[in-house]
């Protein structure tokens, strides 16, 4: 079906259900962000496949909205559709709640319209569905139902929930059994009055069970809720995807199943006890069918224990990193030349690099799409190759190259942006610029507990000097073999106050996009180490983890200071004697090459990484 064919047949089943409109969230009953492909609602219905926005359809009008980081891909995928592209934190972009009302009196002037709007209640948050209805209150009066899941309807050929394999992840490399997690978060439970919670992140629920899947692309999750009491656990899954070592892991944990269709069931029969159950992560369905002493709506504190790794899960990163690395090396060696003899795409290269990394012991895919951004699809952010815009590359000009893998002991995610030959002196003055801020941040000391919020702007103070600006996140955590974004800190412009604290793992990736011509993202991973105790309390301290050289062709050392050349020298000082005694000749010969150390302007002391 086209997509003009799709809003018809919802149109149809809007006027059949008596509806105004209905609205279709980038989420699933997990509030995950990214989802098997059974819940991709909002990209079956518009077209537009990046991982956050909302498609809403009305009887005579569409729109979708989503942020900065998509604004260029969303303007291309919803061509010569009837969706009116709507961006976020964009002054005069009016939120949905506005854009109904007006649309829905429009619509009325001219035919009789429903003021009740459909949502499936059962793939979008308690929090989200609460909002909302507060929001169509205060425009025009409207309403939302919640017990529609029209997409059964008119979803002819809906992918079904994946049914694949759940397998333990050894605890020689979780670093802790899932009978002390499950001790840790009883006990952080009774910090918050609770007797127990519904799990509901599958992210959360793997970490817990030390268990892994394949049912997400890209995340190495599967699709379950995790109920806890005082004294039990139950997992609800479709039974059929534990193998025999997850069965007999959960067994020794003490851990019951039960299908996942009933859990509905079990939350109305919950003991008698206060109950957590995070608003932002369970699903608007399954809240209403708690029926117990008390329901706390607080977040979870699983997200806050599962971000802070431990000395396993640290080693497990740093070997990892080493893998990634050197399958990097031998893809960077190998693209220059193979871009001047011609005939590479950016797919072709994203394949090369996959095919790479699949070459490295433990290694379990790809940590997500890899964006291969050339020239001006450098520009778009989240840019994601189809063999529509597949661009041939030509030995000049920037790519960018932002990639990861999951290893079965750790998750990678690096950006490079890479002179595939001679680049102009604003690409040069941009490029430079961009790696001030990423090398600023990594010198940073500071005190245990700031939050990401308060280090942004080290990373875009040289940016803001000049007049540029980036509306991403400067840096996520980063799952232990787990999903590639992972909270609750971050590091962005935006306030989070999750506290930063020693062993979470964050990215550094600030950049700069000119649209329509090119773009520039360097990125990390580091690990948050001590630093020193004073008596003004501990302080902390950037461990890089990634190992890759940092391209510095497109460098103009002129404007580096002298301390940002020694941090950039003693960086390839320590990815070529880390990664050449596993590489071959050739490719430690580029190597070596390529971690040649620039001009340092005057001296100073060496900076530990």
């Amino acid at each position: 079906m086209s997509i003009k064919e799709r809003t018809e047949a919802l149109r149809e089943e809007l006027r059949r259900e008596h509806l105004g409109a209905f609205i279709f969230p980038s989420t699933d009953p997990h509030n995950s962000e990214y989802t098997a492909d059974c819940w991709k609602g909002r990209e079956w219905i518009s077209g537009f496949n990046g991982s956050a926005g909302t498609a809403v359809v009305t009887l005579r009008s569409a729109a979708l909205w989503t942020d900065s980081r998509y604004f260029l891909a969303a303007e291309e995928q919803l061509q010569d559709t009837e969706f009116q592209l709507m961006k976020l934190k964009i002054e005069g972009t009016p939120t949905i709640a506005e854009w109904l009302g007006k649309e829905l009196v429009l619509a009325s002037t001219s035919t009789i319209t429903s003021t009740e709007i459909g949502i499936d209640g059962s793939t979008s948050s308690a929090s989200y569905i609460e909002e909302l209805k507060a929001e169509l209150r205060k425009h025009g009066g409207l309403t939302l139902r919640t017990n529609l899941d029209v997409l059964q309807r008119i979803w002819t050929e809906r992918p079904s929930i994946p049914m694949n394999p759940i397998v333990p992840q050894p605890i020689e490399l979780a670093g802790e059994d899932t009978s002390s997690k499950l001790t840790r978060i009883r006990k952080a439970l009774r910090e918050q009055h609770a007797d127990g919670m519904l799990m509901a992140s599958l992210d959360d629920i793997a970490w817990t069970l030390n268990l892994r899947g394949s049912d997400v692309h890209c995340c190495p999750v599967f699709v379950g809720y995790l109920l806890i009491t005082t004294q039990t656990a139950t997992l609800f899954v479709h039974e059929q995807k534990l193998t025999t070592e997850a069965r007999q892991s959960l067994a020794r944990y003490h851990i019951a199943t039960a299908p996942y269709t009933k859990v509905k069931d079990a939350l109305a029969h919950y003991p008698d006890y206060n109950i957590l159950a995070n608003p932002d992560e369970v699903s608007y369905t399954l809240m209403a069918a708690i029926k117990t002493k008390e329901i706390i709506k607080e977040p979870s504190p699983v997200p806050t224990l599962k971000a802070v790794k431990n000395e396993t899960e640290q080693q497990g990163f740093r070997q990892a990193m080493l893998r990634d690395g050197i399958a990097l090396v031998r893809f960077l060696h190998w693209l220059k030349p193979a871009v001047e003899a011609g005939g590479q795409t950016e797919m072709s290269v994203s394949r090369k690099l996959e095919a790479l990394r699949a070459e490295q012991p433990l290694y379990r895919g790809l940590s997500f799409d890899t964006i291969a951004g050339y020239e001006a699809h450098g520009a778009i952010v989240h840019y994601e190759a189809t063999p529509e815009t597949d661009a041939p590359l030509r030995p000049e000009g920037l790519l960018l190259l932002d990639s990861g893998a999951h290893y079965q002991d750790g998750t990678t995610d690096i950006t490079r942006t890479i002179a595939l030959g001679p680049v102009t002196e604003e690409q040069k003055h941009i490029y430079t610029l961009v790696l001030k801020g990423h090398i600023q941040l990594q010198l940073l000391q500071f005190p245990d507990g700031a939050t990401g919020t308060q280090l942004d702007a080290i990373a875009r103070r040289d940016l803001w000097h000049e007049g540029f600006n980036f509306l991403h996140g400067t840096g996520h955590g980063v799952g232990a073999f787990l999903n590639v974004h992972e909270g609750p800190h971050q590091i962005r412009m935006e306030y989070k106050p999750a506290p930063l604290r020693a062993g979470m793992t964050v990215t550094d990736e600030p950049g700069i996009y000119m649209a329509g011509r090119f773009g520039v993202r360097i990125e990390n991973v580091l690990l948050i180490q001590p630093y020193r105790e004073t008596d003004f309390g501990r302080f902390l301290q950037f461990e890089t983890l990634t190992l890759c050289p940092i391209d510095t062709t497109p460098l103009l050392p002129e404007l580096l200071s002298s301390q940002e050349c020694e941090w950039l020298n003693h960086y390839h000082a320590t990815v070529y004697d880390r990664l050449a005694p596993y590489l071959g000749p050739s490719d430690q010969q580029w190597l070596r090459q390529a971690t040649q150390p620039v001009v340092v302007h005057s001296a100073s002391s060496r900076l530990a990484l």
